[in-house]
């Protein structure tokens, strides 16, 4: 179990904006060396410069965490920079923007970005970081990124990796147990956070364009995101999961009944619910925590 944090030493993918940077700032604060991985330069530039202000030991890896000689290239600079690893966020994520259409409708590149950064990217980072950290033999932890939304069907790709992030998440946490391993595991299922995720197509590879939003646009999303809670909440409350080992990380409670409500359609044989935007917001306007 991973309570020491000082001196030791993490990896955050995703690590220059949103819940990345958050978990970089509460790293730095706890005294740990930072490997910020992220695909924006100037973003990740620009956070690298923060925390070496702050004389936090950082370095930053331009990273493309779809691919996996990437997440090789970022496994060797952190190692060779600060030696042993503790403590894995894989937390890059994207969505795809554009108009919603029916499932089958949705274009393979949309499939192959999404899936790529968000369901292989997780992949990529267990099978590089674990073998690794189990090796050196001290504590650590590994917290992936999934999302409420893998319990609400409808979301295409996006729902489809992140419900592939939660059952990945559970056979990783399944097999350092079995292992008795001191690396533990958990999986973090937000729902409305204020990041960027909305704006995610400004990093969309030009070889996986999707002809029917040429110009990139997002999602329309941005206003209800930007009232959700703070990426600095979402930290504190992954790093006390953290402490207590706890596997699974639900920041948002207004959610709880469409996580049991998936799970009973399952048993009962039924399809389940679908919230669309518009239920999310009336249940905000009720005072929900979403």
């Amino acid at each position: 179990m991973l309570r020491n944090f000082k001196g030791k030493t993490a990896v955050i993918t995703g690590g220059a904006s949103g819940i990345g940077l958050a978990y970089a700032r509460k790293c730095s604060e706890l005294g740990m060396n930072l490997v910020l991985a992220d695909i924006e330069a100037n973003a990740l530039q620009k956070a690298v410069a923060w925390f070496e202000e702050r004389q936090t030991p950082v370095i930053g890896v331009i990273t493309d965490t779809m691919r996996k000689a990437s997440i090789e290239t970022l496994f060797k600079d952190a190692t060779a920079r600060f030696g042993n690893i503790h403590l894995l966020f894989n937390n890059a994520g994207v969505v795809n923007g554009g108009a919603p259409v029916p499932m089958w409708e949705i274009p393979d590149v949309d499939w192959d970005w999404v899936l790529g950064v968000n369901l292989h990217g997780v992949r990529w980072g267990i099978q590089k970081f674990v073998p690794h950290m189990i090796a050196h033999g001290e504590p650590g932890h590994v917290v992936n990124t999934a999302s409420i939304a893998a319990f609400i069907p409808g979301g295409g790709p996006y729902g489809v990796s992140k419900y592939g992030v939660i059952l990945m998440s559970e056979g990783l946490s399944h097999g350092l147990k079995a292992r008795n391993s001191r690396v533990g595991a958990s999986v973090l299922c937000p729902g409305w956070v204020n990041t960027k995720i909305a704006e995610a197509e400004r990093n969309r590879p030009g070889t996986l364009a999707n002809q029917n939003n040429p110009h990139g646009t997002g999602l329309p999303i941005g206003t209800a995101l930007s009232e959700g809670k703070s990426p600095d909440d979402i930290a504190n409350i992954v790093f006390d999961a953290i402490e207590s080992d706890r596997f699974y990380v639900l920041p948002h409670a207004g959610w709880d009944d469409v996580v049991t409500g998936h799970a009973a359609a399952i048993v009962a044989r039924e399809a389940a619910f679908v919230l669309d935007t518009q239920a999310i917001l009336a249940r905000r306007s009720k005072g929900i925590d979403v």
